[in-house]
């Protein structure tokens, strides 16, 4: 991991690490949508041919990034550890900003051992990208999932032992359900 002060060549430290070490897989992690965009269009600017896989996150104060929060505050987690994964849901109709594909789904897992018991919450952030020009994007809206439904849509998958830990059953598509509203709607058991 490298982190550095604004302004002080990350990106350009960063391409040549990946190119030097002939990188195949590269995790670039910005706090906003709009660095996202930038940070893709300069790893391609610079000659990297590979598509990085650029994260950024909404705020903290949404109910994405407060799940972990949310996690603790209902569930006694044992010895206090979490694990979480989360990343982009590419999709091939997924739209082209200056040529970078721009996920509008993403997912996130959280792992954890209450009472003895591992068990895995899988959750999707979807957001429509018709304003992305004008970097107004329609709100977020949040999913609880299965985890069946993150390796569907990411077409890879979790170990068993991670997949026999989640007990949320869905019946109806995405589609068809109402986004959570609030953090207490989340399902831990």
């Amino acid at each position: 991991m490298y982190v550095a002060a604004t302004g002080t060549g990350k990106t350009v430290v960063g391409i040549r690490a990946a190119l030097a070490l002939r990188a195949r897989l590269v995790l670039v992690v910005v706090p906003t949508l709009d660095l996202a965009v930038q940070t893709a269009l300069a790893w391609r600017a610079d000659g990297y041919t590979r598509h990085p896989t650029v994260r950024s996150r909404p705020r903290r104060s949404g109910l994405w990034g407060r799940l972990e929060d949310a996690l603790f505050a209902e569930v006694e987690v044992d010895d206090l550890k979490v694990s979480a994964f989360g990343g982009p849901v590419f999709q091939e109709d997924d739209r082209l900003y200056r040529d970078v594909q721009i996920s509008r789904e993403f997912f996130k897992v959280l792992v954890f051992v209450e009472q003895g018991q591992l068990k895995a919450k899988a959750f999707l952030l979807t957001h429509n990208l018709n304003q992305l020009e004008a970097l107004e994007l329609d709100e977020f809206r949040v999913f609880q999932v299965a985890l069946s439904e993150v390796e569907s849509r990411g077409r890879f998958r979790f170990p068993a032992a991670l997949r026999n830990a989640d007990t949320l059953t869905v019946p109806e598509p995405l589609a068809a359900r109402k986004p959570l509203e609030d953090l207490t709607d989340i399902d831990w058991r």
